[in-house]
């Protein structure tokens, strides 16, 4: 199966939290997506690792994703070792995606930084014929970072004015980790991502980043390297002055 585009996040929900609402514009401008998280989640605070897989699927059903999977590497260990560069290696020959959403590669957890660098690198030594994974050698043509906990200066924002409810509900479906009333369990802790006041500050960022291209709401992106405009006309043409 080729995908157009191919997102991966450390843990589920971190591709939802940060840029569901593209990949959902994308499936609905006719773009086939895929999600791929690079741990089970399994060190979280809340949850299982088997209830975290039901709202992963559920969420990549929101998102009209064509594939989604975890893969088996440590939650909380994540480091760009041959093992986990191979791993990713095997996805994106699989599915052989034109663009790569990952995270910014400096973020408050760990294993964000790390997942980042493990996808960049895999992306790139995927390329390689001489790394034998009985598939044929592909190598994306661009990689794009989704914002985490730690802000950056974006290159460009996607506007999601027009998804935004669809995105509430590809996070809401991690009932067991954002804040959910109906969801409790004695022998878990609150979490800031459970907390009421993580919702806003999502929903407030969204609306920030919205306001600095003129739409309600907004993802912000980071891009290494310089993007070619082919028409000018087209980039400006629905531009709020």
């Amino acid at each position: 199966m080729k995908l157009d585009i191919l997102a991966f996040g450390a843990h589920p929900d971190d591709v939802e939290l940060a840029c569901a609402g593209t990949l959902i514009k994308s499936v609905r401008q006719g773009a086939s997506v895929g999600i791929v998280a690079l741990t089970h989640g399994e060190m979280g605070t809340r949850g299982t690792p088997e209830l975290r897989a039901q709202e992963f699927q559920r969420a990549a059903e929101i998102i009209g994703a064509r594939a989604y999977r975890m893969l088996d590497l440590r939650d909380g260990w994540l480091s760009p070792t041959e093992e986990a560069k191979m791993a990713v290696i095997k996805v994106v020959r699989e599915y052989r995606p034109s663009v790569v959403f990952l995270p910014y590669w400096e973020d408050r957890h760990p294993d964000h930084g790390n997942a980042s660098k493990i996808v960049q690198e895999a992306a790139f030594l995927a390329g390689l014929k001489r790394i034998e994974t009985g598939q044929e050698p592909f190598r994306p043509a661009a990689l794009i970072y989704y914002m985490c906990a730690w802000p950056f200066e974006p290159d460009f924002v996607v506007d999601i004015s027009d998804v935004i409810e669809e995105k509430k509900q590809a996070i809401l479906a991690y009932k067991s980790q954002v804040h959910n009333k109906s969801y409790h369990r004695n022998d878990e802790e609150e979490t800031f991502i459970s907390s009421p006041q993580f919702w806003e500050y999502l929903m407030n960022r969204s609306a920030y980043f919205g306001h600095l291209i003129g739409k309600a709401y907004g993802e912000p992106f980071k891009y290494k390297g310089v993007l070619e405009i082919k028409n000018i006309l087209d980039l400006f043409k629905d531009r709020v002055y």
